[in-house]
């Protein structure tokens, strides 16, 4: 028998709502894994990618996850993992690192066996590379076998991969794919195998309303999938449907009916009713000590609006998607720096976005041409996922969280615990 965490989604390095306290939050719930992993004595901690939020954490973010990982080091149990598509970068990965310092074992088309169990990994793979993939994975004697991997796959309703496609054309019979990307957790049976997400740590959107948590896998005469649930900063959502004349007034009586303290306050007002200004409402859940507040007034939204698949009041949303579509590899930061970093007067954002986009899609038709497509075999095209598509998963600061600031540098080494001067000696020279 075989018993392992399977989690992923762990975002560590996201600031959400650009406050320092949700950024923590994520390292925090990653480490409540490990020790319940250390607690229960787990045979492995698998995880389905996008261990960072970000291919350029910032130096605390990883240290932190380099303190997390020699405590179940130190307890005597593996760390397996690929690679997501947030945290993917074209050179090595930051799951090498870890590796190299003995602290994680990145999976691949080789078996790693941890008890009666073979698991194999597949990085995230944009779609554009999808097709030259032909699942050739290296034989094992193991009872079991369970490939880890990351994206969005069908049957599941939001899937662009099919599971049944990889499942039939291994050339290994899994018992289980355990998968990463997609935050809330679920479960199907697909070719006799067990299918299922872990769902992601934190709360990542506040379209994640259940509680977060991850699996446990028990691999025996059949696979046996549970959940735990992890303590994480509470959120409080309030969703007010307005009547005729009701307004802010009664907005705050319903989000004063709640235990606001250190909570992220999720506000939602829909039906009639006057005007509502959501600083009025922000302010007022915070001065009852909310840690965040956010007021949505979807009456806001006009018909025309609702027609259009993406709205220009969400520029995050808009590169998310359209880099998901694309496949592009560095388009996702490079846009986003345009668009926040003032590199450009406001009112010329849009075309210099455009004109970006246009270069990218040049080069990436260049590239084609002059490399050809990539073979499934060759290691780095299905170890590296060098090409980043942010998640559906996202909120409108997803891909705010990008560290380019190096003066909390050496803050950053003193906070991280438990790190020794060789760990940060080869973090530095990865660097």
């Amino acid at each position: 028998m075989t018993r392992v965490i399977h989690t992923g989604d762990t975002h560590v390095g996201y600031q959400q709502y650009n406050v320092p306290d949700r950024r923590d939050d994520f390292l925090d719930a990653f480490r409540q894994v490990v020790r319940d992993a250390i607690a229960d004595d787990a045979d492995a901690v698998v995880h389905a990618g996008d261990l960072f939020h970000d291919r350029r954490p910032a130096l605390a973010d990883i240290m932190g996850t380099l303190s997390v990982l020699e405590e179940l080091s130190e307890a005597g149990i593996p760390f397996l993992a690929v690679v997501g598509n947030h945290e993917a970068k074209r050179d090595a990965q930051w799951l090498d690192l870890y590796e190299s310092l003995g602290l994680a074992t990145r999976l691949d088309d080789e078996p790693t066996v941890i008890g009666d169990t073979a698991f194999y990994g597949l990085d995230f793979v944009p779609r554009s590379q999808r097709d030259d993939l032909d699942y050739d994975f290296a034989p094992h004697d193991a009872d079991s076998a369970a490939l880890v991997t990351h994206g969005l796959f069908q049957p599941f309703d939001y899937g662009d991969w099919d599971a049944a496609e990889i499942l039939t054309e291994s050339s290994v019979a899994f018992d289980a794919m355990l998968l990463g990307d997609n935050h809330d957790p679920g479960k199907q049976q697909v070719e006799d195998a067990w299918v299922t997400y872990c769902g992601s740590t934190e709360r990542a959107s506040a379209s994640e309303r259940e509680d977060r948590g991850y699996n446990i896998v028990t691999f025996d005469d059949e696979v046996r999938i549970t959940r735990r649930g992890l303590d994480t900063r509470e959120f409080v959502f309030v969703d007010v449907d307005l009547g005729p004349e009701e307004g802010v007034e009664r907005v705050r009586s319903r989000v004063g009916q709640h235990d606001l303290e250190d909570a992220v306050v999720i506000v939602s007002i829909s039906g009639d009713g006057d005007p509502v200004t959501p600083a009025s409402v922000e302010s007022f859940a915070l001065d009852r000590g909310a840690l965040v507040a956010r007021v949505t007034d979807h009456r806001e939204i006009t018909a025309e609006e609702q027609e259009t698949e993406i709205s220009f009041a969400d520029p995050d949303d808009a590169v998310t998607e359209r880099v998901r579509d694309l496949g592009l590899s560095e388009a996702a930061h490079d846009i986003d720096e345009t668009i926040r970093a003032s590199k450009v007067a406001d009112a010329n954002v849009k075309d210099e976005v455009e004109r970006h986009v246009r270069e990218l899609l040049s080069e990436d038709a260049l590239a084609a041409d002059a490399d050809g497509p990539p073979s499934a075999d060759d290691t780095e095209a299905t170890r590296s996922a060098d090409k980043t598509e942010p998640d559906a998963n996202d909120d409108t600061e997803a891909t705010a969280n990008i560290d380019t600031d190096e003066t909390d540098s050496g803050a950053a080494v003193n906070e991280a615990d438990g790190t020794d001067d060789d760990s940060q000696a080869s973090v530095e020279e990865f660097l």
